[in-house]
């Protein structure tokens, strides 16, 4: 009679589950809330293009567009609250239209609760919604395994100088 592997693998099947439902009911949920000082004009400018299509004028509205991200990652709106870190990262201009960008972006912090550790967000972004999700999609030392969603909300916009106020809302979950 040929040996049968059904119950090594049910076995197997339910260790692999069972771990699995271990690890959802010890995660631990967080929700943070930053705020990003987007500058695109003056002196000290935290986004910059990069580079865009030839012969087109390069800005947030033209497909193809790329852009550099810098911007100081605050506890408040206001650009004189206390810095924990910096959001670092690519947008692109990823839509014909204009209407979506592709997000990577890194929050690097810098503060004593979270020094060093990092967040990754990315995902298209419907740039002219008020509020805009995308995904968190890992972490390092304090947030190493998180998974989530942040939501962007423009807080304030200053076309004069090109100064965005971004609330992030972030959602996480952290085996």
């Amino acid at each position: 009679m040929a040996p049968t592997f059904s119950t090594p693998i049910k076995l197997m099947s339910f260790s692999i589950l069972f771990f699995l439902i271990i690890n959802i009911v010890n995660a631990q949920q967080s929700n943070l809330v930053y705020y990003l000082q987007d500058i695109g004009k003056g002196n000290n400018p935290t986004v910059a293009t990069v580079i865009g299509i030839n012969g087109r004028v390069w800005s947030y509205n033209t497909f193809g567009t790329i852009f550099v991200v810098d911007d100081p990652v605050l506890l408040e709106p206001s650009p004189l609250s206390t810095q924990v870190g910096k959001a670092q990262g690519v947008i692109t201009v990823t839509s014909i239209d204009g209407a979506n960008v592709n997000i990577v972006l890194s929050l690097v912090f810098n503060d004593v609760q979270y020094g060093r550790s990092t967040l990754q967000i990315q995902g298209s972004s419907h740039q002219r919604d008020n509020l805009r999700e995308l995904s968190v999609i890992g972490g390092t030392g304090r947030f190493r395994f998180a998974r989530g969603y942040v939501v962007f909300e423009t807080v304030s916009y200053d076309p004069t100088n090109n100064h965005s106020v971004i609330k992030l809302a972030i959602t996480l979950s952290i085996p």
